[in-house]
């Protein structure tokens, strides 16, 4: 991804102390076929036949030169390939459709990135790659959209059924007994240890205690028998917080406290992102492949959460028209540089890091939250407009195309260790 750092957001952004409140039978649909050109988009019924040299011919020497995260939005007049009547999995809050969302280009394109092409997902070669296997989103709400999204896009091939371990929706386990695979996902906003302080805080909106040296071990005790992790943090930071290393207090974010030291909000970020992965590098039995996605940005305009901000634009931005800048920037660059510091300590461990950098594409997404459309007008609920989630059918939906590219790419590089060590 490019950034640039200066400059101030267009109209009127502001990130200065946001602080956002955040909690069938089988069918076959019309898709889209999957190549490396730019009829990518052509309209036709995916096979069901999988076929491993697929992968070669989609992932060619350009994929190797090419970064698949930085392009821009075009159209696609063939998407979405689900909708609200079609996936049940939708949670309520990002079902804009059915709250009366009354446009539907947002739906309606697809990223395209700077020299190649990405394939659209493909269902029937995604179930196919991970035949067998596990994958796990831990993180928060976000991580979860995503989690849904993806449920959405394998429904053309086969919904699964539930195989939760707990009545607990935050721990939801999926399985496809078609395929054995199983999808999980582990409520943890933060990564590390916590526990609210309060309910109300210094922004009504609740006060944490982070343990950012402790790791939060209702995930990390489960992971060993996944092949893959998906994490992802950031939008809970924005809240007040007490910040503890060896069950002292060290400082806080906007707490408001007297003789606590008052950090940015990168402090504990950094700290959490870092200790999480020490929590990977340091499972004896974990053999799975990390992947972090990298933080969204919220598009919240014309004031913060609270105080009337909205998201109603009606279609992307190009690259040239916003720049990743102020607290955005520095969420980012930190996420970068403590992967970067845990992938090397896994990679002397034998593990695998890999990086799912949505933040340029979502940069560019101001049309696909909810804003108001999330519930009904007259419900009382806390985040009114959702600047911060996407909705489903939208824009989340390109992760599964990223992250399909990404399992291709792990099938190739492992043909190639093959070949290297057979020569």
């Amino acid at each position: 991804m490019k950034v640039t750092a200066g400059g101030d957001l267009p109209h009127g952004k502001n990130n200065h102390q946001q602080v956002v409140p955040l909690y069938y039978p089988l069918h076959r649909y019309p898709s889209t076929t999957t190549t490396t050109h730019a009829s990518a988009t052509t309209s036709a019924t995916i096979s069901p036949v999988y076929h491993p040299q697929d992968e070669v011919i989609i992932i060619n020497d350009n994929h190797h030169k090419c970064d698949v995260f930085s392009g821009e939005w075009v159209p696609n007049p063939d998407a979405p390939y689900y909708d609200n009547m079609t996936c049940w999995a939708i949670h309520e809050h990002q079902n804009c459709q059915k709250y009366g969302r009354p446009d539907s280009d947002y739906m309606k394109w697809r990223w395209k990135p700077d020299g190649c092409d990405l394939p659209i997902f493909n269902p029937y070669q995604f179930l196919e790659i991970v035949r067998d296997k596990s994958l796990a989103f831990v993180g928060d709400s976000v991580g979860r959209n995503q989690m849904q999204s993806l449920i959405c896009m394998l429904s053309r091939v086969e919904y699964p059924i539930d195989r939760s371990i707990t009545k607990d929706e935050n721990f939801k386990r999926w399985y496809y007994v078609s395929y054995n695979f199983t999808l999980a996902t582990f409520w943890s906003p933060f990564l590390v240890k916590s526990e609210e302080a309060s309910a109300d805080g210094p922004t009504h909106n609740g006060l944490f205690n982070l343990y950012l040296d402790e790791f939060n071990e209702k995930w990390t005790t489960q992971i060993d028998e996944f092949n893959y992790l998906i994490l992802n943090t950031g939008h809970w930071f924005w809240r007040p917080a007490l910040y503890y290393v060896n069950r002292q207090i060290v400082g806080c974010r906007y707490c408001q406290l007297e003789n606590i030291t008052d950090y940015p909000m990168t402090f504990g970020y950094r700290k959490a992102i870092r200790t999480a992965f020490k929590a990977i590098n340091s499972r004896e039995k974990f053999k799975g492949i990390t992947i972090l996605r990298t933080f969204a940005p919220m598009h919240f305009e014309g004031g913060e959460w609270n105080e009337g901000g909205n998201c109603l634009r009606k279609k992307p931005f190009k690259s040239s028209e916003i720049t990743l800048e102020g607290v955005n920037l520095e969420l980012y660059m930190t996420q970068i540089e403590e992967f970067r510091r845990g992938e090397k300590e896994g990679k002397e461990k034998g593990l695998k890091y890999r990086l799912l950098d949505a933040t340029q594409s979502m940069l560019l997404r101001p049309d696909g939250h909810p804003s108001r459309y999330g519930h009904w007008p007259n419900e009382n609920v806390t985040l009114y407009n959702d600047c911060v989630h996407w909705c489903l059918p939208g824009p989340i939906d390109t992760w599964s195309d990223f992250l399909l590219h990404m399992l291709k790419m792990e099938g190739l590089r492992s043909a190639e260790e093959k070949s290297h060590v057979k020569g």
